[in-house]
């Protein structure tokens, strides 16, 4: 007798569901960005219900953990032949069941958010995917806060400096994925003014598309002339992830043809809001929120 789809086995994902992980997102339509997947299981956890058909998985989701503080929750994607069985629902509060009382965030879609609403999650803000070929008007080409600031690739000794301004503007401890960076970008540039970074961004390619991710800037100036530099350099599409709080920053996309394509929903349970300092906080590298 087939085994319920309710009493399907959860089990960890490794590195070795790789390519199981980028099946299942290509079947539900996304990209199957085989090297985001490196990164989020090796960074965090994955979880996987295996189909009982033996083909592949029937559902998975990722959860960073960033200490006591926050952990992140998402990548969720169920197989269209398991919908609406409630694997979703059994993933998430597994994974917070494992996670115990540390608080969580997350994106949602408006198809996703219910059910997350029902399980505690309250939205907090918006975040908006922007995309297209970055062009921008002469009159808007990138102009330093100051002529002391300037924009470097950044080297294995700027690590350090990378986690001090991180914590600042995310509250968190993200080293494990800082130390990551250099290998998982294509290129990582940094902000600096004097001897003090004062913003970084990475690209990184998917399947379509350069993703900009992270950026972090202590103001619009900076981080449009961190998106300059990285755009600019690349001939695909560029895509990038920007709190809805940084209309400035928006607006000056929108006139360089990078266009909105999505809206998600930021949802926290167990705190009232992100912690950090979102004014610093436009792209952030919480991958497995995506």
């Amino acid at each position: 007798m087939p085994t319920p789809h309710a009493a399907l086995p959860i089990r960890r994902l490794t590195l070795a569901d790789l390519t199981v992980c980028a099946d299942l997102a290509e079947e539900r339509g996304w990209a199957r960005e085989e090297h985001k997947w490196g990164l989020l299981l090796a960074a965090g956890t994955g979880y996987g219900i295996d189909a009982p058909d033996g083909t592949g998985l029937a559902a998975m989701c990722v959860t960073t953990s960033y200490g006591p503080a926050l952990s992140t929750f998402g990548m969720m994607v169920v197989a269209g032949r398991f919908g609406r069985q409630g694997l979703g629902r059994r993933l998430l509060t597994h994974a917070m069941h494992e996670a115990g009382d540390i608080p969580f965030a997350l994106y949602a879609t408006a198809q996703g958010r219910p059910l997350y609403e029902q399980l505690g999650f309250t939205a907090v803000g918006d975040t908006h995917t922007v995309r297209g070929h970055f062009n921008p008007p002469d009159h808007d080409r990138p102009a330093p806060a100051n002529g002391n600031t300037t924009v470097r690739p950044a080297t294995a000794d700027d690590l350090p400096g990378l986690v001090r301004l991180d914590n600042e503007v995310f509250g968190i401890d993200r080293t494990h994925l800082l130390a990551r960076l250099p290998s998982f970008t294509d290129r990582l540039l940094i902000t600096e003014t004097g001897t003090t970074i004062t913003g970084y961004a990475g690209i990184w390619p998917s399947t379509t598309c350069d993703v900009i991710a992270p950026l972090i800037a202590h103001d619009t100036d900076t981080a449009h002339t961190l998106i300059h530099a990285l755009a600019t350099r690349t001939d695909r599409p560029v895509r990038l992830d920007i709190d809805a709080r940084h209309t400035d920053l928006l607006d000056r996309l929108k006139h360089s043809s990078v266009e909105l394509v999505s809206t998600t929903s930021t949802m926290t349970r167990g705190i009232p809001d992100l912690p950090g300092d979102p004014t610093r906080r436009y792209a952030p590298l919480n991958l497995a929120m995506g």
